[in-house]
């Protein structure tokens, strides 16, 4: 450590209580279909004065004008854990003390951190940095929400075998859109939720990235696995991410929303075949919070991001499947359009579709847009699906990775969808 990082720590003023400790937030671990990953090189350490920390993570929260969760690990625990916070080119800040938290799964053991930072004043450049007596990692960036116009990047499904393609995607789409405010993942962030290694590897994926900006992430049916590929409650994806509290007792953290600039997002579970087994009573929960949920928004835009998709495919080889509505889209999409939402973003197909606005089921001039994201990992269904008579725009074939933008503002949404060299392939604009 050098002498100024030395004396900027020792000096660094506590300056009231400018925010909370969040509980109940962790660090997770799981297999693949392919065998164990090897243990990767490129760990996303905080290293700095001795400092070593892993995974150095901002998390959405419910008002992002004033909070931002920030979280963290480290394989043994650490002294007077804090992320300390000071306005740009400020010397004095705030020092928040973290919670910490042992996890283990997969055999391996490490301690968690999380910290809400709080009172954060709406569109004011703050940095951050994380603590352990007299050590500090680097400054972070951190922006909280201005309520004006902003980018976010949205990422498919990234499960894969091997994450480097995933990598290159979430990299590559990070450095030609610097000004994106969050990202999104929409589930099976990894093939096996038990697999410790594939978090390890989606985590050194998005290293810079998800230090630099808040993640939004979505919980898939991939997170529910064991390394038996039995079906396990999500202990990993609920350690993991610090996620906001939706007031469920059975169901914390499972759904949740949030608002950004004239936006609210609301993040719903479609899991509840995979948990009913061990929590029952996940649709129906949901339901209930989604209508008080929509009764307080009162902003502009309206935007849903669930997992699997609302449609139902035909499928090669099987004449048995008919084309149709899928059991999410029967359980909400009437929802959708007594509510009034703009946008559904969909993922789980491994394919990009368009399906224009719908209503009452059926194409219309009102009702919600529909997007199947696409697939942003290395596991392909090459033909498998047959085109849905609703689908409008399909990716070119075969399918490659891809990711989306979404750009809002007060008068508009504008979605658009990038194969990994940045081409365009789709966009859609909503206007009110």
């Amino acid at each position: 450590m050098n002498e100024h990082t030395l004396l900027s720590r020792r000096n660094f003023l506590k300056l009231g209580a400018a925010a909370v400790v969040l509980a109940g937030s962790g660090w997770a671990l799981g297999a693949t279909p392919w065998g164990r990953q090897a243990s990767h090189t490129a760990r996303a350490l905080v290293k700095s004065g001795g400092l070593q920390a892993e995974y150095l993570r901002q998390i959405i929260a419910a008002d992002n004008s004033r909070c931002r969760t920030v979280m963290w690990q480290s394989e043994k625990p650490l002294e007077d854990p804090q992320v300390e916070v000071r306005p740009v080119g400020q010397q004095q800040g705030s020092s928040i003390p973290a919670q910490n938290e042992s996890f283990t799964d997969d055999g391996v053991t490490c301690t968690l951190y999380t910290a809400l930072i709080a009172d954060l004043t709406p569109g004011k450049a703050y940095e951050y940095r994380i603590a352990s007596g007299e050590q500090a990692g680097d400054w972070q960036p951190l922006h909280p929400d201005d309520g004006g116009s902003f980018q976010a990047l949205i990422f498919p499904d990234s499960q894969s075998n091997d994450y480097s393609g995933w990598k290159s995607l979430a990299q590559d789409a990070a450095r030609r859109n610097p000004e994106a405010a969050f990202f999104v993942n929409m589930g099976d962030l990894v093939d096996n939720g038990e697999d410790h290694t594939q978090w390890n590897a989606w985590f050194d994926a998005v290293d810079g990235i998800i230090s630099r900006i808040p993640v939004v992430p979505l919980m898939g049916n991939h997170e529910t696995y064991n390394q038996q590929w039995k079906v396990r409650l999500p202990e990993a994806y609920l350690h993991e991410f610090a996620v906001p509290e939706n007031g469920s007792v059975q169901f914390n953290r499972y759904y949740y929303s949030f608002d950004y600039g004239p936006v609210h997002f609301i993040v719903l579970n479609t899991q509840w075949d995979e948990t009913e087994e061990f929590k029952p009573g996940l649709l129906d929960e949901q339901l209930a919070w989604f209508r008080r949920d929509m009764e307080k928004n009162r902003r502009k835009w309206n935007i849903v991001l669930l997992h699997k998709d609302v449609l139902q495919y035909r499928i090669h080889n099987r004449p048995e499947r008919k084309e149709g509505i899928s059991e999410e889209g029967r359980a909400f999409m009437p929802l959708f359009d007594e509510l009034g939402i703009d946008v559904v973003f969909s993922a789980h197909l491994h394919t990009y579709r368009n399906r224009g606005h719908l209503y009452d089921f059926q194409p219309a001039d009102k009702g919600p847009l529909y997007i199947l994201t696409g697939v942003a990992g290395n596991v392909r269904y090459p033909g498998l699906w047959i085109d849905h008579a609703l689908d409008r725009k399909t990716a070119p074939q075969p399918e490659t990775d891809n990711y989306l933008t979404l750009d809002a503002s007060s008068d508009a949404l504008h979605i658009r969808c990038f194969l990994p060299d940045g081409t365009e392939i789709d966009s859609a604009e909503l206007k009110k």
